[in-house]
């Protein structure tokens, strides 16, 4: 029996700790554990309005919408996965609370009110486009990998005229991107204030960064927080990972 939801190639995948499912495609785009992390780094508001923008299939937004009561638009310039992540509210019920806007993140203030976001979610194209950007993967996973149609600094201009004063942005990203991205965040308006580097095991070099930001915020008092390690050597997730992925109790009653 087929799912009447679900298109060629596409399949369901839950995140166990929240109970939320996700359609996935691995020929278009599939979620990983950037946006799990991204969802969960930082304090979220109990209401008001979030944003996710570069939301891919909406895995962040959808994710987040467990934690909070606040509305949750999510932006995706690619049709094909608005798609997938208008069919992933609606899986969940989630309409009244979590919205797809399939246009471009440029065009944000289309359909927010300047001034008015609480917090602003992304996770975006991680490499800058280049003669040299991998050209044989598919045009979903070009977009959603390399700065073809938006960059940094497109997207703090965005989130500095969407934020509240003192609303916050949070982003996972490369750390070879490190000092970039803080630069230009201070040149709109966006205080760094908390970082987190992510290890794939320990011993490894860090192979994610999670980072908050407040609009019009200190200059001073940004927090390193501790490491975070995804694996033990053995592979399986360390303890903080599973409790993401699985819950607080998952490992007792498993």
């Amino acid at each position: 029996m087929t799912n009447p939801i679900l298109k060629e190639n596409e399949r369901i995948d839950q995140l166990f700790s929240t109970d939320v499912k996700i359609i996935q495609n691995k020929e278009v785009f599939s979620y990983s554990i950037d946006s799990v992390l991204l969802s969960r780094f930082p304090k979220l508001p109990s209401r008001g309005l979030i944003v996710d923008l570069c939301s891919g299939n909406g895995a962040v937004g959808l994710f987040a919408s467990t934690k909070t009561s606040a509305k949750i638009v999510e932006v995706e310039l690619q049709e094909r996965l608005a798609d997938m992540a208008e069919r992933s509210i609606q899986l969940n019920d989630l309409s009244d609370q979590v919205t797809m806007v399939n246009d471009d993140l440029k065009n944000l203030l289309n359909h927010v009110p300047r001034s008015q976001v609480d917090l602003i979610l992304c996770n975006p194209p991680y490499f800058k486009a280049t003669e040299t950007s991998k050209k044989n993967i598919s045009e979903h996973y070009l977009l959603a990998r390399h700065e073809i149609t938006t960059n940094l600094e497109e997207i703090f201009s965005v989130a500095r005229h969407a934020l509240k004063s003192n609303g916050r942005m949070a982003m996972v990203h490369r750390p070879d991107r490190f000092l970039e991205i803080i630069d230009t965040m201070r040149q709109y308006n966006l205080a760094p204030k908390r970082i987190q580097f992510v290890y794939p095991k320990l011993g490894k070099d860090a192979n994610m960064l999670l980072i908050e930001a407040i609009k019009d915020g200190s200059t001073e008092g940004m927090k390193i927080l501790p490491p975070l390690i995804v694996h033990k050597d053995n592979g399986d997730y360390t303890d903080e990972i599973f409790e993401i992925y699985f819950g607080k109790n998952s490992r007792a009653n498993g």
